[in-house]
């Protein structure tokens, strides 16, 4: 029943972004004005439709959404659903990479500053996981990029791959535009290698944001069911403690995470932007912030309402999860 409400949630959303949109005027204007005279402005509108009265538009939208269909740009004419289709997997891409650096990071360290409370580790990795959350994404990219790229020179400094790799990328069956999926389909290791290698900044950068909450979460959750009955009752059973803290606490004490990581996708996401445009890396934040800057608010529109409604999906799958998780919890 809770998964039909993703669709007026969906439908809210895509409302609300529809006719923010159109407060700054009518998306061609707002692209083109200034660089076409204004007979081929109004061509363009008449031709796109934004000369029809405003909830004709809506609807026109609304029923082009149904069919898939997103617009295309007012820029370069490129179709918006191609813009998900390819650089979406980019973002979905780097989402999962930095996902795996929070978990990998969060996690252990949580669990190790809970089980060594108000002991000198535990007191730096607090100050840790607030560094890492309040820091700005783009100036901890900065900083990665000049240390391990420019310094060190170990790591590659922009790109989700080396130009030869994109290249031959481009020629594997099935494509999935997910590099790392397409160079092990390609079966060449050194690209695999590649692809690797220019991911581990951009991961980092992004992924150190959210390993912060997820660090001061599970410490604080796993603090709290240590001093649960049921974890007393463990203890008088004569189990020993690091069996009590491992099987018993420690699920319990992740269940607050798995609520959080549908919050975190929207974080990663509003990230991704940021960590897109340091790193050049080209998803769907690195095409948002350049279809901004062009001003072209077709494009803006199309993105922002698929991220909207990803976000609605995937909050409904993260509350499915958290129900399996703890019989406790009914939708």
């Amino acid at each position: 029943m809770r998964f039909l409400l993703i669709i007026p949630t969906a439908w809210i959303l895509v409302t609300v972004v529809f006719f923010l949109m159109r407060v700054i005027g009518d998306p061609i204007t707002a692209a083109l004005g200034g660089r076409l005279p204004a007979e081929q402005i109004a061509q363009r509108k008449a031709e796109a439709g934004y000369d029809r009265p405003i909830l004709t538009q809506y609807w026109e939208y609304l029923t082009g959404l149904l069919r898939g269909d997103f617009g295309r740009s007012a820029t370069d004419n490129r179709a918006i659903s191609d813009v998900l289709l390819v650089n979406g997997a980019a973002t979905l891409e780097l989402a999962f990479w930095a996902l795996l650096v929070a978990f990998a990071v969060g996690i252990p360290l949580g669990f190790f500053a809970a089980t060594h409370r108000d002991r000198f580790g535990d007191a730096s990795l607090r100050i840790f996981a607030i560094l890492a959350y309040a820091a700005p994404v783009f100036f901890v990219g900065m900083l990665l990029k000049l240390l391990f790229a420019v310094k060190l020179g170990w790591l590659p400094v922009a790109g989700r791959a080396s130009t030869n790799v994109e290249l031959a990328l481009q020629n594997v069956a099935p494509k999935t535009n997910i590099l790392i999926i397409d160079s092990f389909l390609y079966g060449e290791p050194s690209y695999i290698v590649d692809v690797l290698q220019h991911a581990v900044l951009p991961a980092l950068a992004l992924g150190l944001l959210t390993a912060g909450v997820f660090l001061r979460l599970v410490r604080v959750n796993l603090i709290q069911t240590l001093q649960a009955p049921f974890v007393d009752a463990a203890r008088a059973r004569g189990l020993s403690e690091g069996t009590v803290t491992r099987r018993h606490a420690f699920r319990n004490a992740m269940i607050p995470i798995v609520t959080v990581i549908g919050l975190q996708i929207a974080v990663l996401l509003g990230g991704a932007v940021l960590t897109e445009t340091t790193f050049e890396w080209q998803g769907l934040g690195y095409e948002l912030a350049r279809y901004l800057q062009a001003r072209d608010f077709v494009a803006v529109q199309g993105i922002v309402t698929f991220l909207a409604v990803v976000v609605a999906v995937v909050s409904f799958f993260t509350d499915a999860i958290v129900a399996l998780i703890d019989p406790r919890v009914r939708f």
